[in-house]
């Protein structure tokens, strides 16, 4: 439970560190050590802590994403015509019990009426689309970002839980969906398989020299379906013991059934296996005891699980409950406990942050958790190693938080008499002074653009997908770039690299091709979205949903820049105007304030927007009456929860404020609405009750 923000502020850069990891290991060297599921619940679990609290969202949140975006592969992408998203997970009883009753808070349901929820087990797998039309497989695809996937469709035929024509009347357009797996046993004799193919490739004149451990064998199911799903030669996935459980719908022309259990069995009679274990029930004791039980058979299960999902049975409360970023409101993922093993800290290293936040990991023995192998744990802060005492040598105890976090749960050896770790009170990378802020307990370099370490990171995340989103700038071309003094002023030098190009080509890994190939995707960018190059320059606590707000308000850069240093001037009127939008507090606007204040960051800022023209930021909103205003709802609404009504006014193209201002339009006033709407008055804004509201909403159909 996260009692203070230093708390909130050490898990969220524990889970950035986390899901960064995670994308490298996946997306960069193909060797996944954690599976869908669990990153969803990373990042999950960054969007609950973000939620709590807003004011410390990290410039490089993950909370906008759904997993990513497929990496280089030779397997074509393919847009997802309904998102597949993700789940929301829960960790304890209470959070289940807290579940339920925010469905019915965001639903405004009597005391009295009853809630069914369907429960399943979650199988551990490869999340996987599949497209049918008039009852014919057409399409299957692999989650990828959850707008754009991977195309598997060959693959996907040779797995024999698909069926490639659907057995029955079905609708013209269905999206099957759910997770392609391995079983236990299956995935144990394809390692020996390997390994047996591989010793015999050796020849019989390898005796010892012949190194098992060096033949490369899948570390677990899901990593050996992902794996075999994603082949381009399809004869290789039809070799693989792939197996396919539904557990949703994607896209439909039509639905045949209004419940999700009665769904489920319309899918499972077109040919489909679901999982054996959907029940529905009818109270949290209910889903809970189904929880236990499923855990309680869960080793002896043929394939692995990581938790229970419930669901709202009825669609038309689905419908209701909508989405949030990534995931239903209508849904729940219930994680299994963590898994816990004792090994050694070998050693502690500092790692320097884009922001230069100094994060101390722990260099552990190698130790298996959760069927994983765990050799890096991340240590928090200088406060956290001493909380615990930790030092090199001691023997600790960790645990996979969730099946998923590495974490130190307690030094074992704490009392034996050895100097205290020292925490450095300089950067090790550029040697500049070290220090934490007040209030806070993270140490960050002072150094600022003159530490590498932080120039590298600045410039990789301003070039990354989730900002500029340069192809072809990744981390090794910007490294070699720096070496070379080419981005020593920052970001506006990626957009002077013309210059360099007869110095580039010839170099090695160079050709006139591959420069050219870069120049153009920079040349691209010279019109960039406003709110991805205000997220791309790192400034604290603006992160990508963050920026994307600031931009729906202002619209321009110099706009809100104007407005951030009227604020840090004391402009109370600039100060309410920013602290007005949903999800910014007092400290984004101090880090706004901050960021123009400092000469250097002003110099890059300038320096940028003389590289650059991002075009006025504007949102595509749908054909209403409140379409591009900013509404604010006030007082009780009785037919609704404020919850719902607020995603209703973003449905029809508005932006919802948590205060009124001049730049109000329209007030929605419940019984008990007391200053807002006496401030309404007072500023000659629009007023209407729930009723209105429903009267719009009805008209925008």
């Amino acid at each position: 439970m996260i009692e203070s923000e230093a708390e909130a502020a050490n898990e969220l850069m524990r889970l950035a560190k986390a899901i960064a990891r995670a994308d490298r290991l996946y997306h960069g060297e193909d060797a996944p050590e954690i599976s869908d599921a669990e990153y969803d619940a990373l990042v999950r679990r960054n969007a609950e802590l973000e939620a709590a609290f807003p004011h410390l969202i990290r410039p490089d949140s993950p909370t906008a994403r759904i997993g990513h975006a497929p990496a280089a592969s030779p397997l074509a992408r393919v847009a997802h015509r309904s998102r597949m998203m993700s789940l929301d997970n829960a960790f304890s009883d209470e959070e289940v019990a807290e579940f339920v009753a925010r469905v019915r808070r965001f639903l405004a349901l009597p005391a009295d009426e009853p809630v069914a929820f369907t429960a399943e087990d979650k199988i551990d797998g490869l999340s996987c689309s599949l497209r049918y039309e008039d009852g014919t497989l057409v399409l299957a695809a692999t989650r990828g970002d959850g707008s754009v996937g991977e195309n598997v469709t060959a693959n996907a035929r040779h797995i024999p839980d698909i069926p490639h024509q659907l057995t029955g009347p079905a609708p013209a357009i269905f999206e099957v969906r759910g997770e392609v797996y391995m079983e236990k046993q299956a995935f144990t004799a394809l390692n020996q398989r390997l390994l047996a193919e591989a010793q015999a490739a050796a020849g019989e004149g390898a005796g010892e020299r012949f190194d098992a451990a060096a033949v490369r064998q899948f570390a677990t199911p899901r990593n050996a379906a992902a794996g075999s799903l994603r082949q381009k030669d399809a004869a290789i996935t039809a070799a693989r013991p792939l197996r396919f459980f539904a557990h949703g719908w994607g896209e439909a022309s039509e639905l045949p059934a209004d419940s999700q259990r009665a769904m489920m069995e319309r899918i499972a009679g077109w040919g489909f296996r679901v999982s054996p274990d959907l029940v529905v029930v009818r109270s949290v004791a209910e889903m809970l005891a189904h929880y236990r039980a499923i855990g309680e058979r869960r080793a002896a299960l043929p394939y692995d699980i990581d938790g229970v999902v419930y669901k709202v049975d009825r669609l038309d409360w689905q419908g209701r409950l909508g989405f949030v970023a990534r995931a239903p409101r209508w849904a729940l993922a219930h994680k299994f406990p963590a898994e816990r093993a004792e090994t050694v800290l070998e050693s502690i290293a500092i790692q320097v942050g884009r922001t230069g936040k100094l994060t101390p990991v722990g260099r552990l023995a190698p130790v298996l958790v959760g069927g994983v192998t765990v050799t890096n744990v991340t240590l928090h802060n200088r406060d956290e190693i001493a909380r615990l005492g930790l030092r090199p040598g001691d023997r600790v105890l960790i645990q996979r938080a969730g099946d998923v976090i590495p974490q130190v749960v307690e030094n074992l050896t704490r009392d034996a008499i050895r100097p205290p770790y020292v925490f450095p009170d300089h950067c090790p990378e550029c040697g500049s002074e070290a220090v934490a802020e007040e209030g806070e307990v993270d140490v960050r370099c002072t150094g600022g653009l003159v530490c590498k370490a932080q120039q590298l990171e600045r410039l990789r995340h301003f070039a990354s997908r989730a900002a500029l989103d340069i192809e072809g700038l990744g981390d090794k071309t910007i490294a070699e770039l720096m070496a070379l003094g080419w981005l020593d002023n920052g970001p506006g030098d990626i957009f002077r690299l013309h210059r360099h190009r007869a110095e580039l080509i010839g170099r090695e890994g160079w050709q006139d091709k591959s420069v050219d190939n870069l120049l153009a995707s920079i040349e691209a960018k010279r019109r960039p979205d406003a709110a991805r190059l205000l997220f791309g320059l790192g400034i604290r606590h603006v992160g990508a949903v963050t920026a994307r707000d600031l931009m729906k308000r202002f619209h321009t850069l110099p706009a809100l820049r104007e407005t951030a240093e009227k604020a840090r001037a004391g402009d109370a009127e600039a100060a309410a105007e920013l602290i007005g939008i949903d999800g910014v507090g007092p400290v984004v606007v101090k880090a706004l304030g901050d960021f123009f204040h400092e000469a250097h960051n002003i110099a890059v800022w300038d320096d940028l927007l003389r590289e650059t023209d991002p075009p006025r930021f504007e949102v595509a909103t749908t054909d209403s009456a409140v379409a591009g205003k900013i509404v604010v709802f006030t007082g009780k609404l009785e037919t609704m929860s404020r919850e719902e009504a607020k995603a209703q006014a973003e449905r029809l193209g508005a932006r919802t404020a948590a205060a009124v201002s001049a730049k109000t339009d329209l007030v929605v006033a419940g019984p008990g609405a007391g200053s807002k709407l006496k401030k309404a008055a007072e500023l000659g804004i629009a007023v209407i009750d729930e009723a209105g509201w429903a009267q719009i909403v009805r008209t925008a159909g």
